[in-house]
């Protein structure tokens, strides 16, 4: 499968759902509560539609697995890929009105994300990256796709220097202090969505521990960023975080790099 053309599709396809987010975010709009109490807007349920309609449209055939649909979902097809999509990661960013929310797009394949799409629509900004590829960042400026530039994590602080740690802005999550005890001097800045872990990616921030639950299509597109930049996306005990059973969408405990081990 050619991930280079198919990485810019799936980039169109996220551009189209933070279309429908940012219409939707400019205006009033009501506020309902899943079964687990979780928020759900409007805008969670139009992207949703379209980026389902988007990825049914081409020609791979590639089962989708979105958090707005998980009944829907059959399982990984036959040569073990599937969509991971999260249409509104951030919801409770999106109801504050603070920008930091995103559209989340995964390919899966072997129980690992391949391929990666992360769109910032109120930023105007992407993290994109696929195996073979490269990750990069798009942001604003001629063209209709903007400027894409590709980055990298930024290894390892120097000697004495403090760890730039990014957490979560609303789950910041009770063992985080301890965690970060334990890491040595820091400086912590919150951040909502899958933003977090696209901060490492870029060189922006060092490490994004998440000690709290967290769901499959939260980090399946963000790990495939962070890992074509030279990251890492691991549990606390060292294994790189798995997608290898979607019929448990939970994710462990686990810790951003952005160095290698």
């Amino acid at each position: 499968m050619e991930l280079h053309a198919l990485l810019d599709d799936v980039h169109a396809i996220a551009q189209r759902a933070a279309e429908a987010i940012l219409s939707v975010y400019s205006r009033g709009f009501s506020v309902e509560k899943k079964a687990d109490s979780s928020p759900l807007t409007e805008a969670d349920t139009a992207a949703h539609a379209v980026i389902v309609a988007g990825l049914d449209a081409l020609p791979q055939g590639i089962p989708v697995l979105s958090e707005e649909d998980t009944e829907g979902f059959a399982g990984p097809d036959a040569d073990g890929r599937y969509w991971l999509v999260d249409p509104l990661d951030g919801t409770k960013e999106f109801i504050k009105r603070n920008d930091e929310f995103t559209v989340n797009i995964a390919l899966i394949a072997g129980g690992r994300p391949v391929l990666g799409v992360v769109v910032a629509p109120a930023l105007g900004v992407a993290y994109l990256a696929a195996e073979g590829v490269g990750a990069f960042k798009v942001e604003p400026g001629a063209g209709q796709h903007g400027v894409r530039r590709p980055i990298r994590v930024a290894g390892q602080p120097a000697p004495g220097a403090p760890w730039r740690v990014v957490g979560s802005r609303s789950h910041p999550g009770p063992g985080l202090a301890g965690w970060l005890e334990g890491l040595g001097p820091h400086e912590l800045v919150a951040m909502g969505s899958s933003l977090k872990l696209c901060l490492v990616a870029e060189g922006a921030a060092d490490v994004y521990p998440r000690l709290g639950p967290t769901c499959l299509w939260d980090t399946g597109a963000a790990q495939a960023v962070v890992e074509q930049a030279g990251g890492r996306v691991v549990t606390l005990g060292g294994e790189p975080l798995s997608y290898a059973t979607p019929a448990r969408p939970l994710n462990p405990d686990f810790v951003v790099w952005g160095h290698r081990a």
